[in-house]
């Protein structure tokens, strides 16, 4: 089988396509026949060595996927060859084959393709926990989402909305505001032109966000914190900027306010009832309409250096896929 693989940290550049030996399962394991892959942010830091895991080189990056099972292992008791799924790995899905253990399996939803199956999973699982369990979003609230265009933060856009929340975008053009705006924002910040804490106060009349989603870090975080209200909640995300932000505690306790971390693979593997759960109630709103993921470009294999470098230079809208085989 082909496979990108990663045989020294670097750039996406540095990736290599070659043919390697199919995987093989074991105990409670899968081989997936990948049909597509997803394009995340953690495959950019986790080629240049920058991310919590470090798999032994060489590897492949990808941490979700959809297919069809195309081998089980011993042990293996809820999936059988030919079924169509998706699968939080880690890694490894920038190939034509992958393996991942059993209990990360999700059956595949009806009338939901493949490719979009594979940018489903980490964005929407991600913004629904961080929103739902981390924040406990209320109706009503006031809820602001940086790099709001992006894949996380356009699912957050989605989610704050069927929370009842009222969603306020955060982005750096009009275009993706724009974007934002069809997908449910009720208003938007551009903060490449406004002051994102002056302008925080016009659209609460002062009172600051109760819920503020940051999947980006940079120079934006502590001027969205300072915009938060009373008892606000601070999302830690992500560092999609790549510079992760020094805050001055001492804000924390003039708003009574809590900066909360969100790690959704580690919840996810710590209590994976839950989790299951959580995934239900996301597959039950697409079977509603309630969520479109939007797909804004797809590449083969033998171009994931391009796909890993749009998303480094923050040129993705939505979310992007590795297209492996379309049948």
């Amino acid at each position: 089988m082909k496979a990108v693989l990663c045989k020294a940290y670097g750039p996406p550049e540095d990736l290599v396509l070659e043919e390697v030996a199919s995987p093989r399962p074991g105990n409670g394991q899968v081989v997936i026949d990948v049909k597509a892959c997803g394009v995340n942010f953690p495959d950019t830091l986790i080629i240049q060595g920058k991310y919590q895991f470090k798999p032994p080189m060489p590897f492949s990056p990808g941490g979700e996927v959809a297919g069809i099972v195309k081998a089980v292992g011993e042990g293996v008791e809820r999936a059988k060859v030919g079924d169509h799924v998706i699968a939080f790995t880690n890694w490894g899905g920038y190939a034509e084959e992958v393996v991942t253990d059993e209990r990360r399996l999700i059956p595949l939803p009806e009338n939901m393709d493949f490719t979009t199956a594979a940018v489903f999973t980490m964005t929407y699982a991600t913004s629904h926990y961080a929103l739902k369990d981390r924040a406990q979003l209320k109706p009503g609230e006031t809820l602001l989402v940086l790099g709001a265009a992006g894949g996380v933060g356009l699912a957050a856009v989605e989610i704050g909305k069927i929370m009842g929340a009222r969603v306020i975008a955060a982005a750096s053009s009009q275009e993706k505001l724009a974007v934002c705006r069809r997908y449910g924002a009720d208003d938007g910040i551009n903060y490449s032109v406004e002051d994102l804490k002056e302008r925080a106060k016009e659209l609460t009349g002062g009172k600051g966000f109760d819920v503020v989603f940051d999947p980006v870090g940079g120079p934006f975080s502590e001027p969205a914190l300072r915009a938060t209200g009373w008892g606000g909640r601070f999302l830690v995300v992500g560092f999609a900027a790549g510079d992760i932000p020094r805050i001055p505690l001492n804000l924390t306790l003039l708003k009574g306010c809590s900066i909360v971390g969100v790690f959704w693979g580690s919840f996810a593997e710590r209590d994976p009832a839950r989790h299951h759960e959580y995934i239900r109630e996301l597959i039950g709103w697409y079977a509603e309409g309630k969520l479109k993921p939007l797909v804004s470009a797809t590449y083969p294999l033998t171009r994931a250096a391009d796909a890993l470098n749009a998303m480094m230079q923050r040129k993705v809208t939505g979310k992007v896929a590795l297209v492996v085989d379309e049948s």
